[in-house]
């Protein structure tokens, strides 16, 4: 079992803000801003609100677990049309970096202007280095809309959970 390292709501908007003004001061600004589900949808949207963009999302499959990664795999698709658009695509975490390589080659294919990529948080043996991100971490992050999912899947190690705050306040 991964290093859990847990986030709180507090600490997590105030690393979205952080993230949000680190993009702005790119030029030319983004005309969209696509987040990669499920992580990359609550960044996506404070992202967009603050630049003033658009918002998409794409669904990609990349894990079956904790710590246990798949070949991602896109699920669902985006709806705005991204020819000749200035697109952020964004995640919470890039950790080998293959879902953000996955998707950004499905992009190119729809003929953006340009496309730079942003995560809160990279793993340090990551193969992809997002053009904005807020730091290097080599824990798995558990941040604070997944934690009942965590609890579930590692409900099996008793252990486990004395490193959720959460659960050692009870």
């Amino acid at each position: 079992m991964p290093r859990l390292r847990y986030l709180g709501w507090a600490e997590y908007g105030s690393l979205l803000e952080n993230l949000a003004k680190k993009v702005s001061s790119h030029h030319p600004k983004f005309d969209l801003v696509i987040g990669i589900a499920r992580g990359g949808i609550p960044v996506a949207m404070v992202v967009s609100d603050r630049l003033g963009a658009r918002v998409d999302f794409i669904n990609v499959k990349s894990y079956d677990g904790i710590g246990r990664r798949t070949k991602p795999k896109i699920l669902t698709t985006i709806t705005e049309d991204v020819n000749c658009e200035r697109v952020l695509l964004v995640d919470d975490i890039v950790d080998e970096g293959d879902t953000m390589v996955t998707v950004s080659k499905y992009l190119i294919t729809k003929d953006p202007e340009a496309i730079k990529t942003a995560a809160i948080f990279t793993k340090p043996w990551s193969s992809v280095r997002p053009d904005f991100s807020l730091g290097v971490v080599d824990s798995w992050v558990v941040f604070p809309y997944e934690r009942g999912e965590v609890k579930r899947l590692t409900s099996s190690n008793p252990d486990s959970r004395k490193h959720d705050p959460v659960d050692s306040k009870k």
